[in-house]
């Protein structure tokens, strides 16, 4: 049977790879705490120390007794799980000719993905620790630097901040020559990777899966853990062909409240 000659792990790191590629949010997630998923309900143990007392020294007096640390433990629970499931006339031959069975993969990553951004926007909507509006008609570029602030007076780091925004936000701002030139023509600075320009300190980035909302965060206030845990070929039941199936389970959590803004406008 062709099935025989298939190999998952292969095709398993190709489809997650593609799937990588095509995500906005979840590329902008981190993968601390990503693990060895290997089934549904699994869990990943996020431990974070509480803060640490700095106090006045003064000369020829004891110091206080050290204090203990104590953390809080959360978990990342791997709560989420989509699958695809096709056939081909035979697998054998599609390995053969690597390109036909790229493309059949490309496509099911293409729909993973869209399944996935859907799942982490959620999540970062739920969990968001900055929430506000945007008033209808606003100055655009006026909005971001209130984001900025937002930020600011929320102790993030200024560096590697992120902001996804629909594709109608991004068509105002590209009316606006204060966006067109913050802090010199855009040529003049190295964007990070899938970003569209850089503006009010924020690398920017465009997302469909966006209904009228701006979302704000770095890479440290969101973790997602994602694995293709399954990939089989099989012979199909119904037909004289072979099928392929894939399993993704992946869970996000905002582990920073503070440093993820979600604004919506209204």
């Amino acid at each position: 049977m062709s099935v025989n000659n298939f190999i998952p792990e292969t095709w398993s790191a190709r489809l997650l790879e593609s799937l990588h590629k095509q995500l906005v949010f979840g590329a902008l997630c981190n993968r601390n705490y990503e693990g060895e998923i290997r089934q549904y309900g699994d869990t990943v143990h996020i431990n974070s120390l509480s803060d640490i007392s700095v106090k006045t020294y003064t000369p020829n007096t004891d110091i206080d007794d050290p204090e203990q640390l104590s953390g809080t433990d959360r978990t990342l629970v791997i709560d989420h799980g989509a699958y695809c499931n096709f056939y081909l006339n035979d697998v054998d031959r599609a390995q053969a000719r690597p390109d036909l069975l790229e493309a059949a993969m490309r496509g099911a990553a293409r729909r993973l993905a869209e399944d996935t951004e859907a799942y982490v926007l959620s999540v970062i909507i739920e969990q968001a620790g900055i929430t506000g509006t945007i008033a209808a008609g606003a100055d655009m570029y006026e909005s971001l630097i209130a984001i900025k602030t937002a930020l600011d007076q929320n102790n993030v780091p200024r560096t590697g901040r992120k902001l996804v925004v629909p594709p109608t936000v991004e068509a105002e701002l590209l009316k606006d020559s204060r966006f067109l030139t913050a802090g010199g023509s855009i040529a003049e600075h190295a964007l990070a990777d899938g970003a569209v320009a850089r503006a009010a300190g924020f690398d920017i980035y465009i997302s469909n899966d966006l209904n009228g909302q701006l979302v704000a965060l770095t890479e440290d206030g969101v973790t997602l853990a994602q694995q293709i845990t399954k990939m089989e070929a099989y012979r199909r039941e119904k037909g004289f062909d072979d099928g392929v199936k894939a399993l993704s389970l992946c869970g996000a959590k905002v582990v920073l409240p503070d440093c993820v803004a979600v604004y919506t406008m209204a």
